[in-house]
Formats: C-alpha cells, sequence, structure tokens
C-alpha cells in the first residue's frame, strides 16, 4: 500500500489567487491541482478573503472582464480555501514586521495556520524569507511549483 501523503497547509497572497483563478497561469498548473487533489489546503480568513473581494471588485481590475468572471473566479477559489475564524488557530507568535502593513495579515495567517509555505508573489514579503523566528518557508509560485513537482517524484507519481 503506497503511504499517503499528509495535506500541506499554505497561505496564499491576493496575487497568487489572482494567477490562479484569474489568469489560470499555466506555470502554476501544478499548485492548481495540488489544491483541487486535496494535496494543499489553502488557508485564509476575513481580512485576506476581504483584500481579494475588493481587487476583484475594483473598477481599475481588468476592466474589461465582467463582474461575474470576478465573483467566479472568487467563489472558486474559496471551494478550495478554509476560513480560519478569528481568534482561532496558533496563539499568536512574535513575527518580523513587514515593511509593507498591509502584508503582515498573510504571515500572521500563516503562522495562526500553521502553515508550511506563504506563497507569495510580494517582494517586500519574500524579501523576509531568510528572516530568524519563520515557522514557515516563504516562497515564490514557481518555488512551491518545484516543491510539489519534486514530491510528486518522490512518491512515485
Amino acid at each position: 500500500m503506497t503511504p499517503v501523503a499528509p495535506v500541506l497547509p499554505v497561505v496564499l497572497d491576493t496575487n497568487v489567487v489572482l494567477d490562479l483563478y484569474v489568469f489560470e497561469d499555466p506555470a502554476l498548473r501544478e499548485l492548481h491541482q495540488a489544491l483541487r487533489d486535496g494535496r494543499l489546503v489553502a488557508w485564509a480568513e476575513d481580512a485576506t478573503l476581504v483584500e481579494l473581494g475588493y481587487v476583484l471588485a475594483s473598477r481599475h481590475f481588468l476592466p474589461g472582464r465582467a463582474q461575474d468572471t470576478r465573483s467566479t473566479a472568487l467563489a472558486r477559489y474559496r471551494e478550495h480555501a478554509r476560513v480560519l475564524p478569528a481568534g482561532e488557530g496558533n496563539p499568536a507568535l512574535e513575527l518580523p514586521r513587514c515593511k509593507d502593513r498591509d502584508d503582515q495579515k498573510f504571515l500572521v495567517l500563516a503562522a495562526r495556520a500553521g502553515a508550511s509555505w506563504l506563497v507569495s508573489k510580494d517582494k517586500r514579503v519574500l524579501s523576509m524569507a531568510d528572516r530568524h523566528g519563520m515557522p514557515f518557508l516563504i516562497l515564490t509560485p514557481r518555488q512551491a511549483v518545484a516543491r510539489l513537482s519534486a514530491q510528486a517524484l518522490e512518491a512515485g507519481r
């Protein structure tokens, strides 16, 4: 019997969610498949969902795209995401501060959710990858895809 790989908890920043569910970036196909297969579980919270909803509803974001297309993207993401209610999860840790205060919520969520990875495209978040005291890895989407591919090879998929 083949051992079942544990589900890997992750946090995806807003731009990664957009690449997956709006732009359907083919380079992230493995990441999207891992979410669909249940090999990854994406954690969200009210603040991250509000930010995503705000971006999708903005008249400046993809002005040529119909609003229902944007709503569909949000719904598709929510199918694969688990929402961590306020006050639940791991106790608050003392995390390094991100230079962009708006991005701190992703770091805090990753710690609270016990995420293994925070997947981001934000340069300020990515610059924190080497910081001491991070209880999770900070990866670019391509690094996450490479890790998933390596895991699949190890598992003999």
